[in-house]
């Protein structure tokens, strides 16, 4: 069975940097058409023009959306089926994070960080989904995080957030078995992306340059596991290892584990909070 990548029409939120980005670069010359998805309209128009140089039959359209506006998001799939006859692969990629303890964040941020990685991805997911039901061909590709299948201290509410978005797809490829829609999630590790600058990162410490790894490699993994109709694809060999250690590990002993950096963290946080 050829993929639904193939000659489809593809939408990807948050398409105008990171994952999102690289997978459009890939998929253009695969696509029928491509639907960039993002609140930064210049760097969709940017991703546009370097897509149609490089393959100048792409139908690329370009929305500025808001996708945890619900206005905004069903004018973009009413003009996408009128225009190009509906979505044939969803690719769920909007969503940002953030570090530091939970008691001490800025609600307003975390509202719209479950409003961004859970609301819109579900209800962006109800609304193009009966379509490829009805025409037995589509598939769904929800960009989660390997915080999905573990946890760890100072980012409580996107921990929780990636845990909907595993459960959510588990549950929604057993629900779709046998109607002809794929459905996979994407959970990476550190990523070398924007997410990192938006993230609000305090302690000054980065990411161990063993467990990056780039946009293009974690959009690479996803697609070869996308057109193998995998349920989960973990990009990156040392993620995968530290993930299937994880998950064989209890829990007791993994709370042990990261007490200390979540103590540490925590004082880190309140140190600066005084000094400003």
């Amino acid at each position: 069975m050829t993929s639904p990548l193939d000659q489809g029409v593809v939408l990807i939120t948050g398409a105008s940097s990171g994952i999102g980005r690289a997978l459009a670069l890939r998929l253009g010359p695969r696509a029928k058409a491509l639907v960039l998805a993002a609140r930064r309209k210049d760097r969709l128009e940017a991703l546009r023009e370097e897509l149609t140089r490089a393959t100048p039959a792409l139908n690329v359209l370009v929305v500025e959306c808001d996708v945890t506006d619900r206005t905004q998001t069903d004018a973009m799939v009413t003009r996408i089926e009128a225009d190009l006859g509906g979505v044939d692969v969803l690719v769920n990629n909007a969503g940002y994070g953030d570090l530091g303890a939970f008691d001490l964040a800025d609600w307003q941020k975390t509202e719209r960080m479950i409003a961004l990685n859970v609301t819109s991805l579900t209800y962006l997911t109800h609304r193009v989904l009966r379509r490829m039901v009805a025409r037995r061909r589509g598939g769904v590709m929800n960009v989660s995080s390997g915080f999905g299948l573990t946890f760890g201290p100072g980012m409580a509410a996107y921990i929780g957030t990636k845990h909907f978005v595993s459960g959510f797809t588990e549950g929604l490829r057993l629900d779709l078995a046998g109607t002809g829609v794929r459905v996979m999630q994407v959970c990476p590790g550190p990523v070398a992306t924007e997410f990192h600058d938006t993230v609000g990162n305090f302690t000054g410490m980065d990411v161990p340059g063993l467990l990056m790894i780039s946009a293009e490699t974690c959009a690479a993994a996803a697609i070869r596991g996308f057109d193998r109709g995998r349920a989960l694809v973990v990009p990156g060999f040392l993620m995968r290892v530290l993930l299937f250690l994880g998950g064989y590990s209890p829990r007791w002993l993994l709370r042990v584990l990261y007490a200390p950096a979540a103590r540490a963290l925590r004082r880190k946080q309140l140190a600066i909070r005084a000094g400003s």
